[in-house]
C-alpha cells in the first residue's frame, strides 16, 4: 500500500507506459491466480494480485527495450517476483513447524549417514520416535512453509531467473551469478537424486504448475498424500543440498 515504484531506463511516455500497464493486467491476474492456487486458504487473492501490480509497475519503470527479452517474459518475471516476496514477507509459517521441519531434517540427515541410503518414512519415524500416521500428518502440514522453496528450479515461461536477470542488465554480479549457477547445478542435482515418486510431485507441482489435486489426479493418489511427498521432498532436497555445499 503507498509503497515506492523505482524509476529504471525506460523509454515510454505517459501514453504508451499506460497502455503497456492495461496490456500486462490480465498477465498479474493470471499469474496471481496460478500461485493463489497452490497456497494455504488464507491468503487472499486480491492480496498477491496488489503485489503482482506493484510487480508489474517495477517491471514497466525499469523495462529496457534495447536489451534482448521480450517486455511479456521481464514483466512475468517482476510479477511473479513481487507476489513471491510478499508471501515472504508474511511468512506463513509459524515457529513451532519450522522447528518440526528442522528435527525431520535432522533425522532425514542421521539415518542416511546410518543406512548409507534415502530412509523410508518408517525409518524416519522410528528415528523421530513417532508413529508413522504422525509423521505423515505433520509432513502435511509443513507443505505450507515451502510456498517459494524451489523456485530456482525454472521459472514462468522457460526461463531462469538468473538468466534473466543477466539478460536485462539486473543484479549483473559476476560472484552473484556464478554462485547462483552453482546453486542451481547442485539443487537440479540434489532432485535428481529424489525417489522417483517424489521427484515426480516436484516436477508436476512446480515445472508443470499442477495444483496438488491435479497432482493427485495425474499419480493416481490422494491430494494429502502428494502434499507429504511433496514437504518428504522438500525436506529430503534441503538435506542433500547441504551434503552438497559442504563437499563441494
Amino acid at each position: 500500500m503507498g509503497q515506492h515504484v523505482s524509476r529504471g531506463p525506460t523509454s515510454f511516455d505517459e501514453t504508451q507506459r499506460e497502455k503497456v500497464i492495461l496490456e500486462q493486467l490480465p498477465q498479474v491476474r493470471y499469474i496471481a491466480r496460478c500461485i493463489h492456487a497452490r497456497v494455504p486458504p488464507q491468503v487472499l487473492l486480491e492480496d498477491l494480485v496488489h503485489a503482482g501490480i506493484l510487480g508489474l509497475l517495477e517491471a514497466v519503470n525499469k523495462y529496457d527495450p534495447n536489451k534482448n527479452v521480450r517486455l511479456h517474459h521481464y514483466a512475468a518475471f517482476r510479477i511473479r517476483g513481487a507476489i513471491l516476496d510478499s508471501l515472504r514477507a508474511v511468512d506463513w509459517g509459524t515457529r513451532g513447524l519450522r522447528r518440526k521441519a528442522r528435527r525431520i531434517e535432522c533425522a532425514v540427515s542421521e539415518c542416511k549417514i546410518r543406512f548409507g541410503r534415502e530412509p523410508t518414512e518408517s525409518e524416519i519415524a522410528a528415528e523421530l520416535g513417532v508413529t508413522l500416521d504422525i509423521l505423515q500428518h505433520l509432513l502435511g502440514d509443513l507443505r505450507a512453509l515451502e510456498l517459494v522453496s524451489l523456485q530456482t528450479i525454472g521459472s514462468l515461461d522457460g526461463l531462469s531467473a538468473d538468466v534473466l536477470a543477466d539478460r536485462v542488465g539486473q543484479d549483473n554480479d559476476a560472484f552473484r551469478q556464478t554462485l547462483q549457477s552453482e546453486i542451481f547445478v547442485l539443487m537440479t542435482k540434489a532432485v535428481g537424486e529424489l525417489p522417483q515418486q517424489e521427484r515426480q510431485v516436484l516436477v508436476l507441482y512446480h515445472y508443470e504448475e499442477l495444483t496438488m489435486k491435479k497432482v493427485g489426479d495425474a499419480m493416481g493418489i490422494g491430494e494429502s498424500r502428494v502434499s507429504q511427498l511433496y514437504a518428504k521432498a522438500i525436506l529430503r532436497t534441503r538435506v542433500r543440498l547441504h551434503e552438497l555445499l559442504r563437499t563441494s
